[in-house]
């Protein structure tokens, strides 16, 4: 399945668009629609601090034992696992560092999404195709 690259923002123009792809994340009885950034450079997957509160989870410092590194290197990380459901694609469960970060944008990264996805960028036609693997 091919996705569009997208921007944040109407005012943005293509030139800042990146390769952001729809999903749901679930939890126990809940779920929320959220966009994430595919990041083939992102060692692993980030979820925002937010996100992990609307999915019913509470942060415990005591649990906070993943140091990012990056634009999020000085956040303290717990590790937190979700359902994921991207557009017909059989339901997976991927494993999130989740950052104490009002900032923290939704990443999707190696681990472990390119491990269960195949990825292929066309940022020449800011597309991104997207399959399970197989």
């Amino acid at each position: 399945m091919r996705f569009k690259y997208s921007t944040t923002s109407p005012t943005q123009n293509e030139f800042d668009s990146l390769p952001r792809i729809p999903l749901v994340l679930r939890r126990g009885d809940r779920s929320i629609k959220a966009v994430g950034l595919v990041d083939s450079g992102a060692t692993v997957n980030v979820l925002p601090y937010e996100l992990g509160l609307q999915l019913g989870t509470e942060w415990d410092e005591r649990r906070a034992i993943i140091q990012l590194a990056g634009n999020l290197g000085n956040q303290q990380a717990i590790p937190f696992t979700a359902i994921v459901e991207i557009a017909n694609f059989p339901l997976t469960e991927l494993v999130f560092a989740w950052a104490r970060s009002p900032n923290a944008p939704l990443i999707l990264g190696q681990t472990n999404f390119f491990l269960d996805f195949n990825v292929c960028f066309y940022r020449s036609k800011a597309d991104i195709e997207i399959t399970p693997k197989s």
